[in-house]
């Protein structure tokens, strides 16, 4: 890693999808608890197990997963999932078009979202809860309130006037869509298939004012943008895509900062929450670049762990990232239906 004190070890898997695992999402006030989405339908909330054990390179800390509860309702596969800030609710978006918020204590759904007329690709939080950002294949990005409410939807044609649609929405499909953590200056950054990256301000007014939302474009993509990111103080964001490049993006002046060259396509993008890396997917592999000496300081294989080989002609492909919020353990999920736990190590952490 960019310190010679440090690595990045695959500690454990969690197996308990039958699809691909497509989406992860972590407790802010609780580093072993794990929620995972899949193309079964399914989300599962994990309770990670940690044991000392060892191999014949010495002593070391394996985690394994319980399955505390799986959520069940969507028809169609599960593309993206959050949880809330108080880790009681967390939201997920399908390709059945809808959304749902869960009640993670019961597993039931309390509210759905209806209103894409096409897959729904992406689903966020914002920081205070109080707002959600969806986005879609039908090319719109709709803000709702947490009763399910849409108060924004961006990229809708109006009803009377079909074409009169909000010229700064995207011209394609809308890939992601990520809140900035800062409540103070609430901002929304969203990409899409027509290889541009937008970042949206509210209004004083708030969102559902009716007033138009401020858009600047953050163009530099050469095809389509799978995933954005934005640091944990909000002063950046983070995009990648189809062309294998990783763009930084400074958020308050809307300029390029650098573009990390990751040799393959870019699927998702997170930054560590306590040092300044920037972690993809990309291909079978997580790459992870120091954003200070923008160099690559890292490439993590998944490892085969001597279970089922995988049936040829099927490439294992990462498809989703997510930190611990203690910036700890890094979880991956992949097209093998696995989740797969990277713990970082220090040389004084105690064996």
């Amino acid at each position: 890693m960019s310190q010679e004190s440090e690595s990045i070890e695959l500690q454990g898997s969690l197996e308990g999808h039958t699809g691909w695992v497509t989406c992860i999402a972590t407790a802010q006030d609780n580093p072993d608890i794990l929620l995972s989405g899949s193309r079964d339908k399914s989300i599962v909330v994990w309770q990670l197990e940690r044991k000392k054990t060892n191999n014949i390179e010495g002593p070391y800390e394996e985690v394994t997963g319980k399955m505390l509860r799986r959520l069940t309702g969507h028809n169609g596969f599960i593309e993206d999932i959050d949880i809330s800030s108080d880790c009681q609710y967390c939201l997920s978006a399908s390709w059945d078009k809808t959304l749902r918020l869960w009640n993670l204590k019961t597993g039931k759904t309390t509210r759905r979202f209806q209103g894409h007329t096409k897959d729904v690709l992406s689903v966020a939080f914002s920081a205070d809860n109080r707002h959600i950002v969806s986005g879609s294949r039908d090319k719109t990005i709709t803000i709702w309130n947490t009763i399910g409410q849409p108060c924004e939807m961006i990229g809708k044609p109006d009803d009377k006037n079909k074409q009169n649609v909000n010229p700064y929405a995207h011209k394609d499909w809308v890939t992601c869509t990520r809140f900035s953590p800062n409540a103070e200056e609430p901002l929304i950054v969203s990409s899409g298939r027509d290889k541009v990256v937008k970042v949206w301000r509210m209004d004083e007014d708030g969102y559902g004012s009716g007033k138009q939302s401020e858009c600047s474009n953050l163009k530099g993509h050469k095809s389509y943008v799978n995933a954005v990111t934005i640091s944990p103080d909000g002063s950046l964001c983070a995009s990648g895509g189809k062309d294998g490049q990783a763009m930084l993006w400074d958020l308050t002046e809307g300029k390029n900062l650098s573009c990390l060259d990751a040799g393959g396509e870019i699927h998702a993008l997170t930054f560590s929450p306590n040092r300044y890396w920037l972690c993809g997917a990309v291909g079978e592999s997580i790459k992870i670049w120091d954003l200070e000496t923008k160099e690559e300081v890292g490439t993590l294989p998944p490892k085969e762990d001597g279970s089922k080989k995988r049936r040829r002609g099927l490439p294992r492909i990462c498809t989703c990232l997510a930190w611990s919020h203690d910036g700890k353990t890094l979880f991956a999920g992949y097209t093998d239906n696995k989740v797969r736990v990277w713990s970082l190590i220090s040389p004084n952490q105690d064996d």
